[in-house]
């Protein structure tokens, strides 16, 4: 990969935005690249967890390459301004579908497209100087845009997601803490990587089938009918776990 750096450490996968000169911004290169890379995730048994940071950039990540990328939506017919519209928004959903939980290591600036990747994924640890905003409406479009709508609100709560959408205005380190937005926050970039390592070893060691199903059922639960519709839900998973404990166990003693 040109654009994506990836490499795994046991159950651990690091995935490393690079293009560090143009502050990790998406250009038509990445975007295929950031897609092919959750189509091999979809069935990857081989890794528990996902980490996903900046790298060399100055910060997380800008969003749209908007002089390379930004015509496929701004310049081309409507037709196929849709189209690049529609494929960069699945990119979002194939985080949440990919079983692996994604902890995601923000340092500077995250606009944008940026911005929708942490919100993309179940952990968010930042650097002091993290900022983040739904860039789309300070470039004449709306504020609701690359899932922001629907991750935003249930992240931090209608009432502060309606400043950010509408004013494209910055989430501090600080507002993002406060707000729930994030986990963690250390002091410097540096520290990011640690602190996301130390997570996901803790999620790695668990049951796999557990770790996946538990990703499985919050995502499902935050748009779940009602209280019983949940724990139906979570009885299934727990049996499906424990069936697989034991199918593990009685095939080992087989091999035994």
């Amino acid at each position: 990969m040109e654009n994506l750096i990836y490499r795994t450490e046991g159950r651990i996968g690091y995935l490393t935005l690079h293009r560090p000169d143009n502050y990790n911004a998406f250009d038509e290169t990445l975007i295929h690249e950031f897609e092919q890379f959750w189509v091999d995730r979809r069935f990857d048994k081989s890794v528990g967890v996902i980490i996903i940071d900046g790298g060399e950039a100055k910060g997380f990540c800008a969003g749209l390459d908007m002089k390379s990328f930004g015509p496929e939506i701004f310049e081309k017919p409507l037709g196929d301004a849709y189209d690049a519209q529609a494929r960069m928004s699945r990119l979002l959903l194939a985080m949440r579908r990919a079983p692996q939980p994604i902890i995601s290591c923000v340092h500077g600036a995250a606009s944008g497209f940026g911005f929708s990747i942490a919100m993309a994924s179940d952990i968010r640890i930042i650097s002091e100087d993290a900022r983040f905003n739904a860039a789309y409406i300070n470039i004449g479009l709306g504020g609701a845009d690359m899932a922001s709508s629907y991750f935003l609100p249930r992240l931090i709560g209608a009432g502060r997601a309606y400043e950010f959408l509408l004013t494209g205005n910055w989430m501090t380190a600080d507002d993002a803490m406060a707000s729930g937005f994030v986990s963690r926050k250390v002091a410097s970039k540096a520290e990011l990587l640690p602190a996301a390592r130390e997570l996901a070893g803790v999620m790695a060691s668990k049951t796999p089938l557990g770790l996946r199903m538990t990703k499985e059922a919050i995502n499902i639960s935050l748009d779940a009918g009602g209280l019983e519709a949940c724990l139906q839900m979570e009885d299934r998973n727990q049996m499906m776990v424990m069936a697989s404990l034991k199918f593990e166990a009685a095939a080992g003693k087989k091999e035994g």
